[in-house]
């Protein structure tokens, strides 16, 4: 199948997250509306092989749909339409590939492109939920969901950027711990840098997705969430690790 090279660019997802328990099956009376609320509430994956990546499913509530392979990362169309999901033309990077891993590619595309594909989505775990496919030949293929961000935080995210040292100090939270050293920067619509803490500051929260190394000076961008209610000893912010910026190499500090 032939793709047209494209930049993927997704909007984030803030819709909220679907309380129901039990299978879902658009068989059955359940409204487009709240299929389309799991759809986008969740990012699923399924294993291959344990050689390579997951395939990994973003569905966009403005309808486009993410496919990341170990190869490349694909995008189409989708709706709900009664049982099953109706599939769009495939776009996809032009990346190559080593045999295997195009393989899985190709796997994804006659999948996930240009089809109309029965699905069902099990609920009955809200935190990892199912969602189950049956290809053209009649194979089931089950994909387990993980809450976005948005939809578990209900809040759109705020994007921010630190320097983290690639040295770790002893701090005093709710217990004893190691902390970051950070310092935060700014830039503007360019993408020119604007302002940079004079001073490191220890960082007490966790970063989720995010691995320190002890002889690597980094920039990263993170997603930063204000969580409602949060608990005494709880930060008021959730921060997920986004993407890295710069790196450098430095001498190993100690752990």
């Amino acid at each position: 199948m032939k793709f047209k090279l494209m930049t993927l660019a997704f909007l984030p997802l803030a819709l909220a997250a679907c309380q129901s328990t039990g299978v879902i099956s658009t068989n059955y009376t359940t409204s487009t509306q709240k299929l389309d609320k799991v759809l986008t509430n969740y990012q699923w994956e399924t294993i291959t092989s344990p050689n390579l990546k997951p395939i990994i499913l973003n569905f966009n509530p403005s309808n486009r749909l993410s496919i990341s392979t170990s190869c490349n990362t694909l995008g189409s169309s989708w709706k709900v339409n009664k049982n099953q999901l109706e599939l769009g033309s495939g776009m996809g990077t032009l990346m190559a590939c080593d045999t295997e891993a195009t393989k899985q590619e190709q796997f994804a595309a006659q999948l996930l492109t240009n089809q109309k594909i029965p699905f069902s989505i099990d609920l009955k775990n809200i935190d990892a939920p199912t969602l189950t496919l049956t290809s053209a030949q009649g194979s089931a293929i089950t994909f387990t969901g993980k809450m976005t961000p948005e939809a578990k935080y209900q809040i759109q995210a705020e994007t921010i950027f630190l320097e983290i040292s690639p040295e770790m100090k002893d701090c005093a939270g709710v217990t004893p711990q190691k902390c970051l050293l950070v310092r935060e920067i700014k830039y503007d619509e360019k993408g020119l840098r604007t302002h940079i803490d004079k001073d490191w500051s220890l960082f007490y929260s966790p970063i989720e997705n995010f691995a320190h190394r002890n002889d690597l000076q980094q920039i990263i961008r993170l997603k930063r969430y204000e969580i409602k209610n949060p608990a005494a000893d709880q930060s008021k912010y959730a921060y997920i690790y986004d993407m890295t910026v710069e790196s450098k190499e430095t001498k190993k500090t100690l752990p």
